[in-house]
């Protein structure tokens, strides 16, 4: 399948470039690792191909969604939290008949230094769930080191998240990571203010204690949501769960509150791996919610 698209459909076609946002004396600044291709149908299994044909903007020349992979910087003076790591140094091939494309990262330290940030400069990582593709850099050692370089920041985890970290073994997430990042984890809950502005916000289902973030200065509000939902179409269609959702139904739940949430006035939304158009609001377009991009 081909794409012809033009304009800022182009930016749906590519993962994202650093792009930051200001809410008032706090600024949001998604740091790129690197990214993944998803195949639409088995991504989305309740979809259909003629769902797909009739959004090829969506699609790339291989016929894959494309997804960024990275993290959200939050910047407070000299202050600075993390969201999320990226998936780290390292590169993995596509699965044969799987849902996911080759996936790569690695860039997230580079970027973090262009933006004039140092690892030791974080004082925590708050992370949205323990998956692969969120938690790279927190168990891998940077080259030419011997840990991970985020190793002095607390990592910042939902309490039902670490007490079922078992469940994640079905996702790669082996006891020899969980080890790596234990001695670090702290555990938060539903509510707590984690670094100034910025609010945990539980939306369970992706996983079992899958968390979103609050994150609130100058007037507006932003929720960074994590994998609640993976592509801008999913903004439209709620109802649509991704294959590795472990509790579809409670995902969906969270996904209908999130968009209704992300419509009301003075709030943006943070979507790691929607392209490059991750900073955006929800708008309605006729009986349909729209993701369009935000770039300030």
């Amino acid at each position: 399948m081909t794409n012809s698209a033009t304009g800022h459909d182009e930016r749906l076609l590519r993962p994202s470039t650093a792009r930051s946002l200001r809410l008032g004396d706090l600024t949001l600044t998604y740091v790129p690792d690197g990214a993944v291709g998803l195949d639409p149908r088995a991504w989305f299994p309740g979809t259909t191909d003629e769902v797909w044909t009739a959004h090829p903007e969506y699609l790339n020349d291989a016929g894959e969604l494309v997804a960024g992979v990275g993290a959200l910087l939050v910047e407070r003076g000299d202050r600075a939290l993390l969201i999320d790591t990226g998936f780290g140094p390292r590169s993995v091939p596509a699965q044969p008949g799987g849902p996911r494309g080759a996936i790569h990262g690695g860039a997230l330290l580079d970027n973090l230094a262009a933006l004039g940030r140092a690892p030791a400069e974080i004082e925590a990582v708050a992370f949205t769930h323990l998956h692969l593709d969120h938690i790279g850099w927190a168990w891998q050692s940077a080259p030419g080191r011997d840990r991970p370089p985020f190793a002095g920041s607390d990592h910042l985890v939902a309490e039902t998240e670490w007490a079922q970290r078992d469940r994640l073994r079905t996702r790669g997430v082996t006891d020899e990571i969980l080890q790596v990042m234990a001695p670090r984890v702290r555990t938060v809950t539903d509510g707590q203010e984690v670094f100034p502005g910025v609010r945990v916000l539980l939306t369970p289902g992706h996983t079992a204690g899958h968390t979103s973030y609050v994150i609130s200065g100058g007037g507006r509000r932003l929720i960074a949501f994590g994998d609640a939902m993976h592509s801008p179409i999913q903004v439209g269609h709620p109802e649509w769960p991704a294959v590795v959702d472990l509790d579809p139904e409670s995902a969906a739940r969270q996904r209908r509150r999130l968009v209704a949430e992300l419509a009301e006035p003075d709030t943006v939304g943070f979507g790691v791996h929607f392209a490059d158009v991750v900073f955006g609001r929800v708008h309605r377009d006729g009986d349909r919610s729209v993701w369009r991009p935000v770039d300030r």
